[in-house]
């Protein structure tokens, strides 16, 4: 199987033709599935949410969620003899959970939600860690009508076996230096350490672990979003530990802005922050006046090929090789309160998107071109056999 990256649209008029490329909030036609493939996205629900017998369900939910969503939960978990009850914020964006709504997380098992808070709070950490509540992050089901597309009924177990396969392209042992690269002069370093690599492979997510059937897991459903390739929970999120991140980031596009860039700005990174933004666009001037100062919250990597490789709101691209460069601000932006002000993201985070970078750790190749390597793994390849034609489903990415 070859690099299929250099068969995707290059042009900036080439992106914005295709039906399914999203930069700011808009209604997409999902289609209609054949019975058959429908049956395989409901497959997918179900035992993604691994609600047991006796479990307690809490939802944390928003005035914009399909309330759809809620009554296919709330079915599931009737249907396997659990509880359920709903309670809906004034939004996602909560970067920690209220206190109103610690009560009824407390009491909880099992936690559907929408919340920003989900992963950062240290509130919800320690209900994973501290009674093992297993928790689905929905980012990426806001709507039942999403039952109907290719990245729905993806098996999930081939995304899981991505997952490992990238994992195992990393180094085994010591400290090395993450690298990305790409034709318009990013060159962006991350220096690993050990106990950064080992933490890192450790989490549920990095082993592949897509289903919410394992006590204290955190797991994302739709299964699109893999595992952020490079994030602070790797060093327990501990503010004063120091990475080193510095280096130019050269973006094709960022979440909030209707089409990519026609003349990419030039993020610079020194001592962990964003120290300058360089560039006369609008988009430049735009970054300038929230992200310097900020800080590298994820470097994420999609890990379904089903999942429409231009499609990057609302919270990056999910398409294997596409990145997704996560850059908490200081302050609230203006412009993205103005353009998207339902956004499911706080308006102090920026996602820097690019397609063809080329990322090596220490002496190994993760991704070329834009094209992830754990594609071609031996095992994704015989995984993929038992559910259709590998080369379908590993190298015929949607674009439309």
């Amino acid at each position: 199987m070859g690099h299929i990256s250099r068969t995707f649209p290059k042009s900036n008029d080439a992106i914005m033709a295709l039906p399914t490329r999203r930069g700011l909030p808009r209604a997409l036609d999902y289609g209609h599935a054949s019975t058959t493939e429908y049956t395989q996205a409901l497959d997918n629900f179900h035992r993604v949410f691994g609600i047991r017998q006796g479990d307690h369900v809490v939802m944390l939910t928003d005035p914009l969620l399909d309330p759809r969503v809620v009554q296919v939960v709330q079915g599931l978990a009737k249907a396997r003899g659990a509880t359920f009850i709903s309670y809906m914020g004034e939004s996602t964006r909560y970067v920690t959970v209220p206190d109103e709504a610690k009560a009824l997380l407390e009491r909880a098992t099992f936690v559907v939600s929408t919340w920003f808070a989900s992963v950062f709070d240290p509130f919800c950490q320690g209900l994973r860690r501290n009674k093992g509540q297993r928790w689905v992050k929905i980012t990426f089901f806001r709507n039942i009508d999403l039952w109907n597309t290719p990245q729905a009924r993806f098996p999930v177990e081939i995304v899981g076996e991505l997952i490992r396969a990238t994992s195992r392209l990393y180094p085994d042992n010591g400290p090395f230096e993450l690298k990305i690269t790409d034709p318009r002069g990013t060159d962006f370093r991350i220096p690993f350490t050990d106990a950064m690599r080992q933490r890192m492979k450790k989490d549920n997510r990095w082993r592949g672990r897509n289903f919410a059937d394992e006590d204290g897991c955190y797991v994302h459903y739709i299964a699109t979003h893999g595992p952020n390739i490079y994030d602070p929970m790797m060093f327990g999120n501990d503010p004063d530990f120091k990475v080193g991140l510095s280096g130019i980031i050269r973006p094709q596009w960022a979440v909030g802005f209707d089409k990519p860039f026609d003349e990419p700005p030039e993020v610079e990174f020194k001592d962990d922050k964003v120290v300058a933004v360089r560039g006369d666009s609008e988009p430049a001037n735009i970054l300038r006046e929230f992200i310097l100062g900020g800080t590298l919250e994820e470097l994420g990597c999609g890990h379904n090929p089903k999942a429409p490789r231009f499609d990057i709101y609302p919270a990056g691209p999910n398409s294997p090789g596409a990145l997704h460069f996560g850059i908490n601000g200081l302050k609230e932006s203006e412009y993205l309160r103005r353009m998207m002000p339902n956004w499911e993201e706080p308006h102090v985070h920026m996602d820097l998107v690019s397609y063809d970078c080329t990322v090596t750790a220490g002496n190994r190749t993760l991704i070329d071109d834009g094209y992830l390597m754990s594609l071609a793994d031996p095992a994704v390849i015989e995984c993929a056999k038992k559910y259709g034609d590998p080369v379908e489903l590993l190298e015929q990415f949607p674009t439309e």
